[in-house]
């Protein structure tokens, strides 16, 4: 096990981790420090508690944005059951370049 230090809201963490792991936890612990920093600086005066609770929230805020934007994505790009008349169309215009190919290649074989 690897142990780092951590500094959120200008406190410092001893955590222990997987060996590896530490720069990953810095970054994330970095993520939240920013948020700190902005919670601090809106609303002066807050405790230690409410500012780790404003970043907590601001960063929950951010992930439930992202699961939702990402959600409305794939909802998009899933096809469904009345797709039936586009896979038709397609179809016939596969076989339209179909008859087109084999004309040209019987033009090009009598020249």
């Amino acid at each position: 096990m690897a142990e780092t230090n951590l500094v959120i809201a200008s406190r410092h963490y001893q955590i222990r981790c997987r060996d590896g792991e530490e720069a990953h936890l810095a970054h994330l612990a970095s993520l939240i420090e920013d948020k700190a920093r902005v919670a601090q600086q809106s609303t002066p005066g807050l405790t230690e508690v409410r500012t780790l609770l404003f970043a907590a929230l601001f960063l929950a805020d951010e992930l439930n944005e992202l699961k939702r934007d990402n959600a409305g994505r794939q909802a998009r790009l899933q096809l469904d059951g009345d797709d039936e008349p586009s896979v038709q169309a397609i179809e016939a215009l596969a076989g339209r370049i179909e008859k087109l190919r084999e004309r040209l290649a019987g033009r090009a074989d009598n020249a």
